[in-house]
């Protein structure tokens, strides 16, 4: 399995973004020394593909079969794919404030610990659809990792499709989402643009 190690405070920087959308409140103190020279079109576009994968920690050919599966769709191409990407459970379980960030999230899920309707579902791509039910398995519940993760993610905000009971460590998909709820710094234009050349 490929496996991003690039520090994330590095890769923040180079790509223009804050850390608190990864879930880490932390800030470099470094400034970016970058020559002042323009950024191409394509250069534009590049960054905002690779944020959208960095965000989500997709890698490309995943990537690239979900912007596949979103130009297929009803509606507008850039659109479907940030739902697609939002959709996700490990970023699901990230949202409902079940992991203090999206690469824990990934582990929760692979490590088999999250009930979809009941069901145990390992698999970090697996896309939720409304009215699902997720939740951490009653085995998990008790451990101290949870208490320490809520103790975090208590005040974090969820968001208007989702519904999260905290104390029982558990949340409902009330809808999908639309492009105004999903709150990640991506031009997805730039992005259809890229791809469809």
């Amino acid at each position: 399995m490929a496996v991003d190690r690039v520090p994330v405070l590095k890769r923040c920087r180079s790509l223009g973004m804050d850390p608190i959308y990864l879930g880490i409140d932390k800030k470099s103190n470094r400034e970016l020394k970058r020559a002042n020279r323009k950024i191409s079109e394509y250069g534009l576009q590049l960054r905002e593909k690779q944020k959208a994968k960095f965000i989500y920690g997709v890698l490309e050919k995943p990537f690239r079969n979900y912007y596949a599966k979103a130009s297929k769709m009803n509606g507008m191409v850039g659109t479907n794919l940030m739902i697609l990407l939002e959709t996700r459970l490990d970023n699901v379980v990230f949202r409902l404030g079940l992991a203090r960030t999206r690469k824990e999230a990934r582990q929760i899920v692979d490590h088999k610990h999250v009930l979809v309707n009941g069901k145990r579902v390992g698999i970090p791509s697996y896309l939720v659809k409304a009215g699902d039910v997720i939740e951490i398995r009653e085995k998990s519940k008790s451990s101290q990792r949870y208490k320490d993760i809520l103790e975090v993610t208590g005040g974090r905000m969820v968001p208007a499709w989702l519904e999260a009971d905290q104390e029982n460590l558990r949340g409902t998909v009330k809808e999908l989402p639309t492009r105004d709820e999903i709150d990640v710094p991506v031009d997805e234009m730039l992005i259809v643009e890229l791809y469809s050349k």
